[in-house]
């Protein structure tokens, strides 16, 4: 299995490769420049639509100059796997969680502080003024420029038995968490037994009792069919992780300006698409979760709030990251 895995590697970097000399050889024998575009989304997701109104925007905006070609369903690797190839040059655009991009950028963790937003006007008020601008441009010293960022929802408890109604009701849970250190202490504070696994794995633990619960979005709660056989669905809204747009530095340096005006006034014009397309997709999801009889609750969330505060109090300990929360609890 591991010489599977380490073979499918390299065909995935040979496949980025030859994307690479696709991507800097159309401009010269054509009149355009094709922009490679992977991501690990199926493409009946919002974000992927999302991108489509990016694609459309692009091809209007330049006449036809710069076009995008989407690899979506994880065709060229994982999230980590394609940042690794937007930053040789070998993809030129990406989308991926901001939990994915805190591992190359350590800015971005503080966009996984539980509690962080108030609700999604107020991330989206933060995420499209100057801190979202300082997050997004300061990826570019990692060779990693965000453009914009889309609406992933808010993620909260899904469980086999019972509401999470107070942190008291997480003891003696298992909860799949993402591999992400901050996930870990979040559930781990709020009295619960953290349980990093692959999400591809987690249907058949929950079925199996492996673990007790997990945590996630609509969207992905309604699409993973975990509501099959978790019908207690606590809406605790404890981290609103956004996406982010990602182009590589070595593909974004290779435009002109009027060419990178195109590219980021497309980004910032998919934005507005996206969050319908969101909207849409979470309100068709609580009308399937409705018909399939998964109960609801919507918790006071002060006492997880008042569990996980040490998280923030810790990342604060960090001058730069003080700042920057100081900036969102002002917006």
């Amino acid at each position: 299995m591991q010489v599977y895995k380490f073979l499918m590697r390299k065909i995935v970097i040979a496949i980025g490769v030859l994307a690479c000399l696709g991507l800097y050889s159309c401009s010269d024998i054509t009149d355009h420049k094709t922009l490679f575009f992977a991501h690990s989304l199926p493409i009946t997701h919002p974000v992927h639509k999302g991108i489509l109104a990016m694609q459309e925007a692009l091809h209007e905006k330049s006449g036809g100059k710069l076009q995008i070609k989407i690899f979506p369903d994880g065709q060229l690797g994982t999230e980590r796997e394609v940042l690794e190839l937007l930053q040789i040059g070998s993809v030129a655009m990406t989308k991926v969680s901001a939990a994915s991009m805190s591992s190359f950028s350590p800015e971005y963790r503080v966009l996984g502080v539980p509690y962080l937003f108030r609700d999604s006007e107020h991330m989206f008020r933060v995420l499209e003024g100057p801190v979202g601008k300082e997050l997004l441009e300061g990826g570019s010293e990692y060779l990693l420029r965000g453009l914009c960022f889309y609406d992933a929802g808010s993620r909260s408890f899904y469980t086999l038995d019972g509401f999470i109604k107070t942190p008291d009701d997480l003891k003696g849970k298992k909860i799949r968490v993402m591999n992400d250190q901050m996930a870990v202490n979040m559930v781990n504070d709020l009295g619960g037994s953290a349980t990093p696994m692959a999400y591809g794995e987690l249907y058949t633990a929950l079925q199996q009792r492996v673990v007790d619960g997990a945590e996630n979005n609509v969207p992905s709660f309604v699409t993973s069919n975990h509501y099959e056989v978790c019908k207690f669905y606590t809406l605790d809204q404890h981290s609103m992780v956004p996406d982010v747009v990602v182009v590589g530095t070595k593909f974004w340096d290779t435009l002109s300006d009027v060419e990178k005006g195109w590219l980021q006034d497309a980004a910032d014009d998919s934005v507005k698409k996206q969050k319908i397309y969101w909207q849409e997709t979470v309100a068709e999801g609580m009308e399937i979760l409705e018909k399939a009889n998964v109960q609801i609750y919507n918790p006071d969330k002060s006492p997880f709030v008042e569990k996980t505060k040490s998280i923030l109090e810790d990342l604060k300990k960090d001058p730069k990251m003080n700042r920057i929360i100081d900036q969102i609890n002002n917006q």
